[in-house]
């Protein structure tokens, strides 16, 4: 209760503030870890890939735009398969050359496990700022992707760390196709039962039982086939928000879309916080050390992951431009180097990264104790900390030195299908209004015509004069709504009416009032 406390107070600061909610929750948790008294609330690796990674996986998923994503799908799979790989291999060979207490076994099993990303926060600041929205796309459709990768990374660094056996080439593709075609079709396979049994519901509160189920459905069984679960929720979260058009009547996805919402955000908020909490737990494992070699140590590895991530993405995009125009014939534009920097710079990680750490065995498979695994964790967590916090804190200011700020695109798409929706609209009352002999009928022809045409007013491009009496009309229908709430306020607090008929009517209100802001 404390927790989720703290995540709504700290929420509304960060709003008033403008400053994306995870950095000051994370480092709300982290000041209250050093109050006395607090009582400690541990991060149990199950807790979070069990229950937290499939809802928060599939919201991502739900809102992802399906068409960009796959566009960039080059782009994509060279920052969620390349740029971890890169990651993992030379975070190894740094552990072993410069990390006296790491050889270079353990060194992978750390870059595995700081390998995936967290693009919360950056999410949240480029819905603030306005980062170039083909930015977005890729900060959004990494984060959905590279799990699965990191932790299959993890799954072959804990092999060599154990068992002391290397898998070899032509293990490793085979894992890696399995793990991505069996998670891929496993989610498909759940979403398909999944739709096919959502259109025979229309009921919102069943909808958002069925809709809780879904994620984790998919998760377990793309992981009990040895799949990706986390590729699975993502494949199962993509057609289901596709195919939410048709499966939701208007009430129930109005009920579910503001459940997931909550959901999302509670979940989210949890986590941040949790992060933050688990500095004691952190310290209190890591023996041998000063205090100052700690922070020489975070610091300058956190420095070192942030460099990789920057050096991989200059030849990257440069690679994925020309791989797109000459072998997928796309037309596409080259990255500016402000945007390929911007994207560098918002190598955040997050709760994944910490879960994998602390899930790391305590012993070898022979027995002897896992010396390096403390270190390890600190290690991550002091990653997570400068990148979440220094790099998210800097992010705007970056953004807006570099100009990129409040340069997402026009909404030239959006205008256009407005405009085709309402001519045809239009066009459908015209006929009917021509083909109908009922004085009545043809009564409710005109005024619908009337209202559409407004409507069609506002997306012409030599129509100021038209869209500013659009923009009255919509404004005096505002003001009626609010007459009408206040008489049926009146009526209740009155008896006339009893609360069942005030909240019908008042749902009523609130959906005409939606349409009109």
């Amino acid at each position: 209760m404390f927790l989720l406390l703290l995540v709504v107070l700290i929420a509304s600061l960060a709003r008033r503030l403008r400053t994306p909610y995870p950095i000051l929750l994370v480092v709300a948790g982290l000041g209250i870890s050093f109050v006395p008294h607090v009582p400690r609330v541990p991060l149990d690796p199950n807790l979070v890939f069990l229950i937290f990674l499939p809802p928060l996986l599939y919201a991502s998923a739900w809102n992802t735009n399906w068409r960009a994503f796959r566009r960039n799908i080059v782009s994509i799979s060279l920052l969620a398969v390349g740029l971890v790989a890169f990651t993992v291999v030379m975070v190894a060979e740094v552990a072993d050359r410069f990390i006296t207490a790491l050889d270079w076994k353990s060194g992978f099993v750390l870059g595995a496990v700081v390998a995936t990303t967290d693009a919360v926060a950056a999410s949240s600041i480029a819905k603030t700022i306005g980062l170039p929205q083909r930015v977005v796309d890729l900060l959004e459709g990494e984060s959905l992707v590279n799990d699965a990768t990191g932790l299959l990374a993890l799954e072959f660094g804990l092999g060599m760390l154990l068992t002391g056996e290397t898998p070899t080439l032509g293990y490793g593709l085979l894992r890696l196709v399995w793990l991505i075609g069996g998670g891929l079709g496993v989610g498909l396979a759940v979403g398909y039962v999944v739709a096919w049994f959502g259109r025979r519901i229309d009921d919102g509160p069943l909808q958002m039982v069925v809709s809780i189920i879904v994620p984790y459905t998919a998760y377990l069984a793309g992981d009990g086939v040895r799949a990706s679960g986390v590729l699975a929720v993502v494949a199962c979260g993509l057609h289901m928000s596709r195919q939410s058009g048709e499966m939701f009547s208007p009430e129930a996805r109005i009920q579910v879309t503001s459940f997931w919402k909550a959901l999302d955000f509670m979940l989210n908020g949890l986590v941040f916080v949790l992060i933050g909490l688990q500095l004691p737990y952190v310290l209190a494992g890591i023996e041998g050390y000063s205090r100052v070699t700690l922070v020489e140590y975070g610091a300058v590895f956190s420095g070192v992951l942030i460099l990789l991530r920057l050096v991989w993405m200059f030849p990257g995009a440069a690679f994925s431009a020309w791989f797109r125009r000459r072998v997928l014939k796309q037309r596409v534009t080259k990255a500016s180097s402000r945007e390929v920097f911007v994207l560098g710079w918002t190598g955040m990680r997050g709760v994944v990264a910490l879960a994998a750490a602390i899930s790391l065995p305590e012993a070898m498979g022979d027995g002897r104790p896992f010396a390096q695994r403390n270190l390890i964790v600190f290690l991550t967590f002091s990653v997570i900390l400068v990148t979440l916090v220094v790099q998210g804190l800097s992010l705007p200011a970056v953004v807006r030195a570099l100009g990129l700020a409040g340069v997402s695109g026009s909404n030239d798409e959006e205008v256009a299908a407005r405009k085709t929706i309402l001519q045809t609209v239009v066009k459908h009352l015209e006929d009917g209004m021509g083909a109908t002999a009922d004085e009545s009928e043809r009564h409710g022809y005109e005024d619908l015509l009337h209202a559409y045409s407004h409507r069609l007013a506002e997306c012409g491009e030599d129509a100021q004069d038209q869209a500013e009496d659009a923009r009255t009309m919509r404004r005096l229908g505002l003001e009626a709504v609010q007459v009408e709430r206040q008489a049926l306020i009146r009526l209740r607090e009155s008896g006339a009416i009893d609360d069942d008929v005030m909240r019908r009517l008042e749902m009523e209100l609130d959906l005409n009032e939606a349409g009109k802001g």
